[in-house]
């Protein structure tokens, strides 16, 4: 479905600072922005904010980012977070393509994709968020060692993702086929999430972490 453009969604972003409007100089300023040196970790694609609000709320001391394209998404996702009193979420309308561009080297110690589009014609893989295209602009902004959580209720995309971490040297550290099944504690369920298990559908879900950086002997 179509969202509805919002005319005063863009001038009510603007008139707050948790989101960032122009975030092209901000590439290697984040830490300094946030004014504290926690982790800073990623979420690209956060729809409503249901997974990032809860997220923030529970970690207080880890600094996140979100990124969705809509400023009829975001704007509510920003109302979100300041009634629940959030400062340490930033939220960033913009095009994911360009995320290699607003980040320096090693800012960022975790990245969330949840339900990201599966683009399943041949032609158009490589728009997928986890495709090795993607991947390597992440590695130029990740720290050695730096997990990727990764959800989806695609199973093409999910098998052919086991693949695209391997080949860019991300270490597989869990993997489940039926996330609500699995035992698996730490999750947080976004509202696509709640809808789609609600139905039955099984969510795949991967752990995958950066390989560390060797030293030289």
């Amino acid at each position: 479905m179509r969202l509805r453009k919002k005319w005063w969604a863009r001038p009510e972003m603007e008139k707050d600072d948790k989101a960032i409007i122009e975030p092209w100089d901000m590439k290697g300023k984040w830490s300094a922005h946030f004014g504290n040196d926690h982790p800073i970790h990623l979420e690209l694609g956060c729809g409503k904010g249901q997974f990032i609000s809860t997220l923030a709320a529970q970690n207080p001391d880890i600094n996140y980012i979100a990124i969705d394209l809509k400023d009829e998404v975001l704007v509510f996702v920003l109302r979100k977070i300041n009634e629940l009193g959030l400062t340490n979420v930033r939220l960033i309308p913009m095009f994911i393509e360009r995320v290699d561009e607003i980040f320096d080297e090693k800012e960022i110690s975790k990245i969330y994709i949840n339900f990201c589009n599966p683009w399943p014609k041949a032609s158009h893989n490589k728009r997928r968020l986890t495709h090795p295209r993607f991947l390597s602009k992440y590695k130029g902004f990740i720290k050695p060692g730096t997990e990727v959580w990764f959800k989806t209720d695609d199973d093409d995309l999910f098998e052919a993702s086991l693949e695209y971490f391997k080949e860019e040297n991300f270490d597989e550290i869990y993997r489940t086929w039926d996330l609500g099944e699995s035992g698996f504690t730490e999750n947080i369920k976004t509202e696509y999430e709640e809808k789609f298990s609600a139905f039955g559908m099984k969510i795949k879900f991967g752990i995958f972490r950066l390989q560390e950086e060797k030293g030289e002997f």
